[in-house]
């Protein structure tokens, strides 16, 4: 009788278990924000096949579902994974690389100190920098290249400002450039003063020297990639767009994908050469599981810090100056044209207002009312009042970098005076337009960390605490809105939204795994918030200490 009790045991406890669908793994006893429609906050998530199959409580998906691996996640908090919609991620793995890290320098002296530095212990052809910012030093303006020629005879030196608009050059590398006192280029500036050249290039005139410098070569890009996308996903992302790519960065970002060896999903806007629109355009988006090719990055201007953004009026702190336009009129005309016939999203880099007015009217000549196709002006850090409207009557998407308002916040204002400052850096009004928008760093502009964007975006103080009480928080977003503008919105900058950016069912099991509840912590805790664990498709690619 024991016997036949113990039988009919056994018999319904495996019938149970067969009556569970298998996963690959589950999480439990976490605070999980799904970031769904109705920001549905649960205890457990269930992964098969890279993908999420369910989410809920811990009792439910317990009962429905058993997995080979299952982790006590110990009430960790945990997100989708964080998406960066505008960065320079090539760019940033060069600059760890091959270029000396300026950030947070204090003065002209402390670059020079970190260049010879770098010199001493790595000599080679070309010294090159990335990071200076005259706004953090004690005399606020741009710096000449005389003491670049003295420490460094004959070498060819070329270093760019923080924002990648504006650079100082040596003699050495203005002479292989070609570039002389009589040097003119549309949409730059070579700055001369009494006569002579003072090193500063500003915008397209940079291209002049970044066109003699010796390129990586293809394993050096390879290497350079693999260091960025390290730094990524110890921060937390799972996919980044970089905004403005050539068709070689392009293949190789592909082909490392294709080896599983870059992790990352990757959103390629095409710089718009002829070769890369020829090549890409008339073949359609391409898109696999981990890259998409449907956009086209643009440059309408320059940028604040180096009164380089196109203003409809000049400069406060420069009455001579109010910026310029990168292109003629019909070059931005003639690549929206082609960009929606062939259904290419255009992004464009426009900063000033002058610059912003002019992309609104643009797209809005070829868009000609409600769309979807999600045409994005990237940073449009200042609007002019008349403006903002424009955004949503033809669905035009504002890409924010909400960094950027609290790195600017000390100096815009001498930029741009009191009344142009009430439409700059005015997410809060951007977001009004169409209920929403994407969110990313501009990395390496700004630091690769997306939790300091989320910290910028809810509380807009720098990480000392100024300016009490925040900065112009009128335009602050939400908790609720930042998450969703660094993870859903931002998947919906690149029509990835029902692949990624929420844990729902049926999209990858993308997400982060931090060590306190950004949602509800303190705002210093925000600060202190560490990224534990990283999974892309289900997948732990980064755990802490590793």
């Amino acid at each position: 009788m024991k016997n036949c009790v113990l039988l009919i045991f056994v018999t319904i406890l495996f019938s149970c278990t067969q009556m569970k669908t298998e996963a690959d793994l589950i999480l439990s006893n976490a605070t999980i924000y799904t970031v769904d429609s109705t920001f549905s906050i649960i205890e457990s998530i269930a992964i098969r096949d890279g993908k999420i199959l369910a989410t809920g409580s811990y009792r439910e998906i317990r009962r429905q579902y058993v997995a080979r691996e299952q982790h006590d996640m110990a009430g960790m908090c945990i997100l989708p994974g964080f998406i960066d919609a505008h960065c320079h991620f090539v760019g940033y793995g060069r600059k760890l690389l091959q270029n000396v890290d300026l950030d947070r320098t204090r003065s002209f002296e402390a670059v020079l100190e970190r260049l010879s530095e770098h010199y001493r212990a790595y000599p080679s052809e070309w010294l090159l920098g990335r990071g200076w910012d005259q706004n953090d030093w004690p005399v606020k303006e741009f710096p000449d290249n005389v003491k670049l020629d003295s420490l460094f005879p004959g070498v060819p030196v070329y270093i760019r400002r923080i924002d990648g608009h504006a650079a100082l050059a040596s003699s050495e590398a203005l002479k292989r450039a070609g570039i002389s006192v009589r040097t003119s280029v549309r949409g730059g500036e070579v700055e001369v003063k009494d006569g002579k050249m003072t090193g500063i290039l500003l915008d397209n005139a940079m291209d002049m020297v970044s066109a003699v410098i010796p390129p990586l070569t293809k394993k050096e890009l390879a290497e350079a990639l693999l260091m960025a996308q390290e730094n990524c996903l110890a921060a937390g992302l799972t996919m980044v767009g970089d905004a403005g790519l050539d068709r070689q960065n392009i293949e190789l970002i592909d082909s490392l994908q294709l080896k599983d060896e870059i992790k990352l999903r990757v959103d390629a806007m095409l710089n718009p050469d002829e070769e890369n629109l020829q090549f890409y355009l008339p073949k359609g988006v391409y898109q696999t599981d981990k890259l998409r090719v449907g956009s086209i990055k643009l440059y309408a201007d320059g940028a604040l810090g180096s009164r380089g953004a196109c203003l409809l009026e000049p400069y406060s702190d420069a009455p001579g100056k109010a910026g310029f336009m990168v292109h003629e009129p019909d070059y931005y005309n003639s690549i929206c044209e082609r960009a929606y016939k062939h259904g290419y999203q255009v992004n464009t880099h426009a900063i000033g207002d002058s610059a912003v007015r002019f992309m609104l009217q643009t797209y809005a000549d070829v868009l000609k009312g409600k769309n979807d196709r999600r045409w994005r002006i990237e940073h449009a850090q200042v609007v002019h009042p008349d403006d903002f409207s424009r955004f949503g009557r033809c669905s035009i998407i504002p890409s924010i970098q909400a960094t950027h308002a609290t790195s600017d916040m000390k100096w815009a204002a001498e930029r741009l005076g009191s009344e142009r400052m009430k439409g700059a850096y005015a997410y809060r009004q951007l977001l009004m337009e169409n209920g929403w928008l994407p969110n990313g760093t501009d990395f390496p502009i700004e630091d690769i960390r997306p939790l300091y964007t989320f910290y910028a975006s809810v509380v807009r103080k720098d990480h000392e605490g100024f300016p009490e009480g925040g900065f112009q928080m009128e335009n602050a977003l939400t908790r609720e809105e930042a998450l969703r503008s660094m993870t859903v919105w931002a998947a919906m900058g690149s029509f990835r939204e029902k692949e990624t950016g929420s844990l729902e069912s049926g999209k990858w099991a993308d997400l982060v795994v931090l060590d306190r509840d950004v949602m509800k912590c303190t705002e210093d805790d925000i600060l202190k918030a560490r990224v534990m664990k990283t999974f892309i498709a289900g997948v732990e690619v980064y755990t802490t200490g590793h």
